[in-house]
């Protein structure tokens, strides 16, 4: 029986982020391969990063989501073979983030230096007259700021390259 990849990709858009359960992994861009490999499934998943401390969690989560699927033959492999970065993030992840409250990123092309983060739009008021007020937020892939219009504090997921 032939693997329908396509349907492999839909079934991990079940599998949500654990950090931002609004958010599938492949949405965030961590799926990085399906593949059917001589009928085994062949996941790869790149983490956001190295040290991420959900990588297990995730990779089981996957695991157990083709298990229920009836795709029994898989492998799950993490791969750092090419780096994830924040354009990986699908338009719908974008959307996905803005609604949890977090301001997308901007283009990892265009994050050339951290005065980039200055002026971020706010995801609740849609404004830009916000102000970075720490680049280290409480996981290592967003940031704090501070919107001067709602009067709010958000977090941004951090371009990366």
């Amino acid at each position: 029986m032939e693997i329908d990849i396509e349907k492999v990709w839909k079934i991990l858009e079940e599998v949500k982020d654990p950090e931002i359960p609004v958010l599938s992994l492949v949405d965030l861009g961590v799926i990085t391969k399906v593949e059917n490999q001589n009928q085994n499934l062949y996941i790869e998943i790149t983490p956001t990063f190295v040290g991420c401390p959900a990588l297990d969690f995730m990779k089981q989560e996957v695991e157990e989501k083709l298990n229920q699927h009836g795709f029994i033959k898989h492998e799950v492999k993490v791969s750092f073979e090419k780096p994830w970065n924040s354009d990986k993030i699908s338009e719908k992840g974008k959307q996905a983030l803005k609604q949890f409250g977090l301001a997308p990123p901007i283009s990892a092309e265009l994050f050339t230096d951290i005065s980039v983060l200055e002026h971020v739009i706010c995801p609740r008021c849609n404004n830009n007259n916000t102000e970075l007020k720490n680049p280290f937020g409480p996981t290592l892939c967003r940031s704090i700021h501070y919107c001067n219009d709602c009067k709010e504090a958000f977090e941004q997921f951090k371009p990366l390259q």
